[in-house]
């Protein structure tokens, strides 16, 4: 595969922040630990509750985005959120969700919008991957300038979207397929199977043979606890982990990977993530001029 030179591109490297306290407040602290990009819940992750949306809010933070050059930001659904659930009340719960997000999502316009496909519990990978873009069908709508990013899983239990064909599946049977991306979260891939220690390259060459490198429109940088193939889904900090921290410093210096938001979600507080984020570019700066 042939790449523009890293130079190019920027590095965009943030975290999970708390949306508790509102968008601008976001941003300010993305900018005290060292970041520019930021991820952030849509909703109470472990609920459904919405918070109120304040324009005026809003507006202040994507004044700071411009003032400080951010990235895309990489919005997260809420983990009770199944595309592909065998219940139907938990799936009619799950597509008011998403349709209500992307509506939500047009006060920050242009950024990325993040979610595990789902757990088809026992219905079989194929009956998921269909309800997946039915639903993706009935919630994405024309005019809308988010992407929504399909995220790389584990492959644990009944997950859909641990091998890179499911995810491709899900693309090719939803008709917006303009606005769909990948997000590529480095635990779940190692967990799931995929080299990406021991052989970033070839891992990167089979995304793009199946899904095509250009869909592929953010990381979640995450060590993992368990060895390849554990099917587990346990982040660890970076450097801590089975993937080890050389794994990440090819990752930002990757000419296919530069210019993405790459978030970090180890278990962290935020003085961790500040720490993790300093490494990281200390890195990059030390190896600025390498192709």
């Amino acid at each position: 595969m042939t790449y523009l030179p890293k130079q190019e591109k920027n590095m965009y490297i943030g975290n999970h922040l708390s949306a508790s306290k509102g968008y601008a407040a976001m941003g300010r602290m993305a900018v005290k630990l060292g970041a520019n990009t930021f991820a952030f819940f849509t909703r109470n992750p472990r609920g459904g509750a919405a918070k109120a949306i304040d324009p005026a809010d809003v507006e202040k933070l994507l004044e700071l985005m411009r003032e400080q050059q951010f990235g895309k930001l990489v919005a997260h659904a809420p983990y009770t959120m199944n595309l592909c659930a065998a219940k139907e009340d938990i799936r009619k719960f799950s597509k008011e969700m998403i349709a209500d997000d992307l509506r939500r999502m047009e006060f920050v316009p242009g950024n990325f919008y993040n979610f595990h496909p789902g757990s088809h519990v026992g219905q079989g990978t194929e009956e998921g991957i269909r309800k997946i873009a039915e639903t993706l069908d009935l919630a994405m709508f024309e005019g809308q300038t988010t992407i929504v990013l399909l995220e790389t899983m584990a492959g644990k239990g009944t997950e859909v979207g641990g091998r890179v064909e499911e995810l491709r599946a899900i693309i090719d049977r939803t008709a917006m397929q303009e606005k769909l991306g990948v997000c590529l979260d480095t635990c779940h891939v190692s967990d799931a199977g995929y080299d990406i220690a021991g052989n970033l390259e070839a891992v990167l060459e089979e995304f793009d043979r199946v899904i095509g490198l250009p869909r592929l429109r953010a990381l979640h940088l995450n060590d993992s606890k368990n060895p390849l193939a554990s099917h587990k889904d346990r982040h660890e900090r970076l450097g801590e982990g089975y993937l080890g921290i050389e794994t990440f410093y090819h990752i930002i210096e990757h000419p296919a990977l530069r210019g993405l938001p790459m978030i970090l979600e180890t278990p962290n507080e935020l003085p961790g993530y500040a720490a993790e984020i300093a490494r990281l570019r200390a890195y990059d700066a030390a190896n600025a001029n390498k192709l």
